[in-house]
C-alpha cells in the first residue's frame, strides 16, 4: 500500500528514523547562518498583499521551473497581475515532481497555511484566496512567519557600504528573533567585475576618504568591518568562481587598480592578484575579530544575456561551473594557517564532483583550538535536494565528523523557504535510522538522539557563539 504523500512520517523510513526525527530534531528552533533576506522587511515587520509577492517575487528557483514549462516571461517577472502569475506557477507545479520544489512548494503550504490540498490548475484560486485570507492576519507578517518555524536567529548578506539601519532598528525593538549582518564585499574584491568603479564610489562615499591605493582600500573595508562589528556581525561571505594559488603581493595592486579606473582592460593575471591579495589581507581582519569566513565556489552566473538584459542578475540564468578548485584553495588557507591568521571557515561548493576535494581540504587546516574550525558547509543551491543533501551527509560522515556539522541553512530570500531546515533534518535522521536498522550503527537512540540535536542546532549555537 502506497504511504500518505506529505505526512508525519514524510522521508522517514523506518521505525528508528521516525523516532529520530519525531523526538530529537522536529522541535528544535532554527539558526539560519545564511540567507538573502531583505533586512527591512524583518525590522518593519512588512506585512504581504497576496501570496505571489511572497512566494513568487523573488524566487529564481521557481523561475526557471516556470521557464522550464514555457511559461512566458510576462508571468515570471513581468507586469502580469499577481494572480496570473500565481496561475502559471499554479499549472507549473504538477510538472515538478522529483523536483524539490514539488516537496517545498507543498511542504510550504501545510507549514505556514495548513492547506494540504495539492497546488494545480484546478486548484489554483482557492489556495490563492485562502492564502492570502490569512497572509492579512497579524501573525501572517515577516515576524510571525518566521516565528512560526521558530527561528532563532537569521544572518543577512549585506553590501560593505550598507547602513545597517534596518538591523539597528530591529535590534532596538521588542523582538526575540536575532537578526545579525553578514559582510559581502565581492563587488570590491574581483576587481574585473563590471560595478567595482561604482561599488568602489559607494565606498569612497561611505568612508569619507579618497580610495588612491590599494592600501585606501583595505583601510576603507576594515572601516566597514569595524562598523559591522559593532552592528552584531560574526560572518563574512564571499560567492566566487575560484581562488587561484598566487602569492598575494601589494608591489603591482596600485597600478592593477589605476589602470581599472582609466577604463583599461586588466589580464587576468592582474584580477587574480588583485582578489587573493586583498581576500588575504580580510582575512586576516576577519580572524582578529574572530568573524567567521564563508566561501561560496564554483557558480557559473548570468549566462543568458538575453535575461540580463531584461530582468538583471539574479534571475535564474546561473548554472554550475568547472572550475579547479583545490589547488588555489589549498594555497590560500594554508598561506593563512601558516602565519597563525586562518579564521574559522565554512567552504560550500555547487559542483557535485567537488565534494570529496572539500570535505578534505576541510579537515587540512583544524588546529585543535575547537571542535571543526574548518567546516564543509551544507549541500548548496542546485545541490540543497535530497539527493544533494545525502551525498554530502554520506561525503562528510566518510572523510570527516558529522557529529560536528554545523547544519543547515536557508541561502534564500524568500521568508516561507524554512521548511529546508525540515527538510534536511528528516534527511538526517533517515539515514541514521537506516543506519541503526542495518545494525551499521548501534542502537543507542539517546546518543544518536543528542547528535541529531547537535548537527540541527547546538553545534552552530556553539560554533558562531549566539
Amino acid at each position: 500500500m502506497a504511504k500518505a504523500f506529505l505526512d508525519d512520517n514524510f522521508l522517514l523510513q523506518s521505525k528508528t528514523a521516525e523516532k529520530l526525527f519525531h523526538d530529537f530534531a522536529r522541535d528544535l528552533p532554527i539558526i539560519d547562518y545564511h540567507n538573502h533576506l531583505n533586512p527591512e522587511h524583518i525590522a518593519t515587520n512588512k506585512s504581504y498583499a497576496n501570496i505571489t509577492e511572497i512566494w513568487l517575487k523573488e524566487d529564481h528557483y521557481k523561475w526557471r521551473a516556470m521557464r522550464a514549462n514555457g511559461i512566458d516571461e510576462k508571468y515570471i517577472t513581468g507586469k502580469a497581475t499577481a494572480k496570473d502569475k500565481f496561475q502559471q506557477w499554479a499549472e507549473t507545479v504538477p510538472y515538478t515532481m522529483r523536483n524539490p520544489l514539488y516537496h517545498w512548494t507543498h511542504l510550504e503550504l501545510q507549514r505556514y497555511f495548513n492547506i494540504s490540498d495539492l497546488l494545480n490548475p484546478t486548484s489554483a484560486i482557492q489556495i490563492y484566496e485562502e492564502t492570502n485570507q490569512q497572509l492579512q492576519k497579524a501573525d501572517f507578517n515577516s515576524q510571525g512567519l518566521l516565528d512560526k518555524m521558530k527561528v532563532e536567529v537569521i544572518c543577512t548578506t549585506d553590501d560593505p557600504t550598507d547602513r545597517l539601519e534596518f538591523h539597528e532598528t530591529h535590534r532596538s525593538g521588542t523582538s526575540k528573533l536575532k537578526m545579525l549582518p553578514t559582510f559581502r564585499p565581492d563587488k570590491l574584491i574581483t576587481i574585473d567585475n563590471p560595478d567595482f568603479l561604482s561599488q568602489l564610489a559607494k565606498l569612497e562615499a561611505v568612508v569619507g576618504t579618497e580610495i588612491k591605493s590599494f592600501t585606501d582600500l583595505v583601510s576603507a573595508l576594515e572601516k566597514r568591518i569595524d562598523f559591522f562589528d559593532a552592528k552584531g556581525c560574526q560572518l563574512a561571505d564571499h560567492g566566487m568562481a575560484q581562488l587561484f594559488a598566487i602569492s598575494p603581493s601589494e608591489k603591482k595592486l596600485d597600478g592593477i587598480l589605476g589602470k581599472k579606473r582609466d577604463g583599461k582592460t586588466l589580464t587576468q593575471e592582474e584580477a587574480a592578484l588583485f582578489q587573493m591579495t586583498c581576500l588575504h589581507e580580510l582575512a586576516q581582519i576577519y580572524n582578529r575579530k574572530n568573524w567567521t569566513m564563508q566561501f561560496h565556489l564554483g557558480a557559473l552566473r548570468n549566462n543568458s544575456d538575453r535575461l540580463m538584459r531584461l530582468v538583471g542578475a539574479d534571475a535564474g540564468t546561473d548554472s554550475i561551473g568547472d572550475f579547479e578548485q583545490a589547488t588555489g584553495l589549498a594555497a590560500f588557507l594554508n598561506r593563512l594557517d601558516k602565519i597563525d591568521s586562518l579564521p574559522k571557515t565554512i567552504l560550500y561548493n555547487l559542483n557535485p564532483k567537488d565534494n570529496e576535494v572539500f570535505a578534505t581540504m576541510a579537515g587540512n587546516f583544524n588546529d585543535g583550538s575547537m571542535a571543526a574550525k574548518i567546516q564543509w558547509g551544507s549541500a548548496w543551491w542546485f545541490l540543497d535536494q535530497k539527493d544533494g543533501m545525502e551525498k554530502q551527509i554520506n561525503t562528510l560522515s566518510n572523510m570527516g565528523l558529522l557529529s560536528r556539522f554545523i547544519g543547515m541553512l536557508t541561502d534564500s530570500r524568500s521568508l516561507l523557504s524554512f521548511p529546508r531546515h525540515e527538510y534536511f533534518r528528516r534527511i538526517l535522521c533517515n539515514l541514521l535510522g537506516q543506519d541503526i536498522e542495518n545494525g551499521e550503527l548501534p542502537n543507542d537512540i539517546n546518543w544518536i538522539g543528542q547528535l541529531v540535536e547537535d548537527i540541527c542546532y547546538n553545534n552552530a549555537k556553539s560554533y558562531f557563539g549566539f
